[in-house]
């Protein structure tokens, strides 16, 4: 890699995601902003210093607006079989700039009231049991996939219930978002995928439309600024839509597992979670911190030259956020930045985001995160993983931070009558 950067050429990132934290340190080392190559062959800068991240997302001359800011996209260089180009095509509140995503994030962010956050709360305990119920069934000593059973659907009908999505529908949307965050699609894939969840949302949203119920969608195709009565557009209602559900079930399906998997791989601070001497929020923190469930979220544009420590990023270039490098800077976290302890003072990350795109929902995946990790060690406290952490496969992408599958063993349980 050192020599690709001596030689100028950018450094080709692991489109399988075999070890996103290797190669993240190993971009780390060759300076704060690194200019990588993408598939097809796009290149882009990425950043790994938290300090730095945290300045580029907060300067208005970064934006998040391929129609705006990135040439390259506009005049028809990126094809539309470009293998990350669901990434840059939708039009909603993650990829507006400016005025535009003032209104839409006031628009969206009336979904997201503490009081709605609060009133979510009884229906993530009743559906944490419910899977939890599920997996009582399992023999003593018998192998389960709990990314499947438990971390997967807790999240994914959770937002479902949320964006009143039925889940029969759910299940043909969540193929759609799986092939979304694989960075090793073919450009075929990559273009049906586009086309396939727009298709997927236009038809949900019309079935919303003729039968309005008490949920996100509902309340985003009546909602008006009240500013200046505008409404969402057809076109950021659609992808406004498919970013909440991919946004809001994914990450936490990768929060879960990698909490899970860091747990039972630190037998000692999980029993002083238990027992109470550290707790939930703290675990919370610390997961989110050395294991970032989003690795790397394409992409960001300068929309004017930017002077990084020396390093020059035009105007037009891609911008590439390594979160997962951010969570373990030495310059924040020391010499132990890479490792699990709940009992770290400082918890510093940014895994929600930082600055203008801060997530809506950080705080339903907070709720989410505690009362699910909370009431599954309760049930089952002796559950141990099925193999070593260090042979669990990553999901096949550089831009989410996850296991395909977390075998376990639940062994002894507690009845959930017993709490």
């Amino acid at each position: 890699m050192e020599k690709h950067m001596e030689n100028g050429c950018p450094v080709v990132l692991d489109v399988t995601g075999t070890d996103i934290h290797a190669e993240a340190e190993r971009v780390r080392a060759l300076g704060p902003a690194v200019q990588v190559e993408l598939p097809g062959g796009v290149k882009a800068w990425m950043l790994t210093s938290n300090s730095v991240v945290r300045k580029v997302l907060t300067d208005p001359r970064v934006t998040k607006s391929a129609r705006a800011h990135w040439p390259a996209f506009t005049n028809g260089e990126i094809p539309p079989d470009w293998e990350l180009i669901s990434w840059v095509a939708m039009d909603n509140i993650s990829t507006s700039w400016g005025k535009d995503h003032l209104r839409l994030r006031r628009l969206v962010g009336k979904a997201f009231t503490p009081r709605r956050i609060e009133a979510i709360k009884p229906r993530i305990v009743e559906l944490t049991n419910q899977l939890l119920d599920g997996l009582a069934t399992a023999e003593p000593g018998e192998v389960v996939d709990l990314r499947q059973r438990f971390a997967y659907p807790l999240p994914a009908k959770l937002v479902a219930d949320i964006i009143g999505m039925d889940h029969s529908v759910l299940e043909k949307t969540a193929v759609v978002i799986n092939m979304m965050v694989d960075t090793t699609v073919s450009p075929e894939t990559a273009h049906s995928i586009l086309t396939g969840w727009r298709e997927a949302m236009i038809d949900f949203i019309a079935s919303k439309r003729a039968n309005p119920g008490e949920d996100i969608t509902s309340d985003l195709i009546a909602a008006r600024d009240d500013e200046d009565g505008s409404r969402l557009t057809e076109g950021e209602l659609t992808d406004t839509i498919f970013a909440i559900l991919g946004a809001g079930s994914e990450t936490t399906i990768n929060f879960l597992s990698n909490a899970v998997t860091q747990l039972l791989s630190n037998r000692d601070q999980l029993e002083q979670v238990i027992a109470g001497t550290l707790s939930w929020d703290s675990v919370l923190e610390e997961v989110l911190r050395v294991q970032a469930p989003l690795a790397s979220l394409p992409l960001r544009f300068a929309a004017d030259d930017i002077e990084l420590d020396g390093v020059t990023i035009r105007k037009g270039d891609p911008i590439l956020v390594n979160y997962t490098a951010v969570g373990r800077d030495p310059e924040v976290h020391g010499a132990s930045a890479c490792e699990f302890d709940v009992a770290r003072a400082d918890k510093e990350h940014i895994s929600f985001g930082y600055g203008p795109h801060y997530c809506l929902g950080a705080g339903i995946a907070r709720l989410v995160g505690s009362i699910g990790l909370s009431t599954l060690f309760e049930r089952f406290p002796e559950i141990s993983l099925a193999v070593p952490a260090e042979e669990l496969q990553p999901l096949p992408t550089f831009i989410m931070n996850g296991h395909r599958e977390l075998p376990v063993r639940l062994t002894a349980r507690v009845p959930a009558e017993a709490h």
